[in-house]
């Protein structure tokens, strides 16, 4: 099967959702769009910051592309496309979609609170002690799996009889790493532009451009030949600040840097499925049960969980 017809399919279903189903949440919820946000109420300009749009949009969507999504659909793919591609659409705008729509929503109409305080506000202490709970643990085997993951991506060495040399690929993994560290490094320094000369429209587009290309500049001429150890400490360096720094100075502009990335790549991948019009190799269905994988259920609704049941921000 063609598919350009598979993409025009996915896309026709996802925006009538947005369309139909999207607005028919928000009138069930009374959702007024003239609201003033807690960012404005409380802004104290460290956890409550006034942000255009483009850039709270820029976050959200960048968060979105993980690798999760395409892994897990890669391995789910040994079922066949169709229930993949099914509960991709199904998943993602009744289960996944809801899910974080009306976390954010509930959030902005407490205060922007986050979710286990209004858990406990709702249910009780030991309801938001669970949730946390499990949100730690679940944190934990995510930063894991994926620090794992960069870490191999950027490592520019391999065991060859039991020595460790370099990789063909050394000089591109190590190009790879040094582009991730610089555009840390240029987020930082574009979210402190941002706040000092409060940017938006185009001169924030440039200023996001420039750091986007002088990341991979930079980056494409020194390469960083390390380990995987290296590189897992390096990776969690970052993840502590990520995690400490405000918002405004890494995290949002890191994906709105990103999302510029990300939208050259849509665009490119659409241009090549309207010039090339590749056919689906994959079997369209192979069956409830897999050899390697086993059943179709829960196999399917575990490997394809981000970007479906556990919301769009996955």
């Amino acid at each position: 099967m063609n598919t350009l017809v598979i993409v025009l399919i996915a896309a026709v279903v996802l925006v009538a959702a947005y369309l139909l189903y999207g607005r028919w949440l928000a009138k069930k919820w009374g959702i007024d769009p003239k609201a003033q946000t807690p960012a404005v109420k409380y802004n104290d300009g460290k956890d409550y910051v006034p942000t255009n749009g483009w850039t709270v949009f820029s976050h959200q969507f960048s968060s979105i592309a993980g690798a999760g999504p395409v892994t897990g659909a890669i391995q789910a793919a040994a079922f066949g496309w169709l229930p993949v591609l099914l509960w991709v659409l199904l998943g993602g705008v009744f289960f996944g979609a809801v899910t974080d729509f009306g976390a954010l929503y509930a959030s902005v109409k407490n205060d922007g609170k986050s979710m286990g305080v209004l858990i406990e506000k709702y249910i009780g202490k030991t309801g938001r002690k669970l949730f946390l709970l499990f949100c730690w643990l679940f944190t934990l085997l995510v930063i894991a799996a994926f620090a794992d993951m960069v870490a191999g991506t950027f490592n520019a060495y391999t065991v060859k009889d039991g020595v460790s040399v370099l990789a063909d690929a050394a000089n591109t993994n190590g190009c790879a790493g040094t582009i991730s560290i610089m555009f840390m490094v240029f987020a930082v320094i574009f979210g402190l532009i941002q706040k000092k000369f409060n940017l938006s429209g185009w001169k924030e587009a440039v200023v996001g451009l420039l750091c986007v290309v002088a990341s991979f500049a930079i980056g494409m001429h020194f390469p960083l030949i390390l380990s995987k150890d290296a590189w897992s400490y390096i990776t969690f360096v970052y993840i502590f600040f990520a995690a400490v720094l405000p918002m405004w100075l890494l995290k949002q502009p890191r994906d709105y840097m990103t999302t510029f990335m990300f939208i050259g790549m849509i665009a490119g991948a659409v241009i090549g499925l309207l010039v090339a019009h590749p056919t689906m190799n994959l079997p369209v269905f192979t069956g409830f049960t897999n050899e390697k994988l086993g059943t179709l259920f829960p196999i399917l609704f575990v490997t394809v969980a981000c970007g479906a049941v556990s919301g769009f921000h996955s």
